[in-house]
């Protein structure tokens, strides 16, 4: 399955299993050891192993992640957006000035590398020696391209019960994020035609 930054970034509020809701940011340690998974997609863009998180830079990485969530929200309307946030959104307007001043604050030029019997590939030659600023940068972007991308027209919410998630269909057909939250749903749509059947109702669709 492909992982996108922008979706692996949001996807650090999620279902904590116990009906209540999980951040994987809500600590510096935390946010650190997130940073470590996302190595292979930051690759390029900012070495991670040398990178030593604090607290500003948990809660620019927060802030970042609102205004993403927020634009989600945007994108899978009129459906609903996450429940985990949905009272607590950015405006639209706010959230895509902060996603492009977060952007703009590394400056960056695509370079090709080819070497004589290889392939050329690109990098990104940064003018930014701070490493939270190329971090938070680089999060940034990805949403961007995330946004303006053609997987954007395939994002949505989990609808199944207690889940926080957005997601990508990967098939026509999907309308969950996962197996589990399909078998969830599942079995609470046939709790409620049950219980309406035992009320003498009729039961729902």
């Amino acid at each position: 399955m492909e992982r996108w930054l922008a979706l692996e970034l949001v996807s650090t509020i999620r279902h904590d299993g116990d009906g209540g809701v999980a951040d994987d940011l809500a600590t510096v340690s935390g946010t650190a050891h997130w940073i470590q998974e996302q190595g292979d997609l930051l690759a390029g863009h900012i070495p991670v192993g040398e990178l030593a998180v604090d607290e500003d830079l948990r809660l620019a990485i927060i802030e970042l992640r609102q205004a993403v969530r927020t634009l989600f929200a945007r994108v899978v309307r009129p459906a609903p957006p996450s429940p985990a946030d949905a009272h607590r959104l950015m405006t639209v307007d706010q959230a895509t000035a902060h996603l492009n001043a977060a952007a703009a604050r590394e400056l960056v030029a695509p370079q090709i590398e080819w070497t004589v019997e290889g392939v050329p590939t690109a990098r990104l030659l940064s003018a930014e020696n701070e490493p939270y600023v190329r971090l938070v940068a680089a999060l940034a972007r990805a949403a961007v391209d995330f946004l303006s991308g053609p997987q954007r027209t395939q994002l949505r919410s989990c609808s199944a019960p207690r889940c926080v998630r957005y997601f990508v269909k990967s098939h026509g057909r999907q309308e969950w994020c996962k197996p589990s939250c399909g078998n969830r749903a599942r079995a609470a749509r046939h709790y409620r035609r049950q219980r309406m059947a035992t009320d003498g109702g009729s039961a729902p669709p």
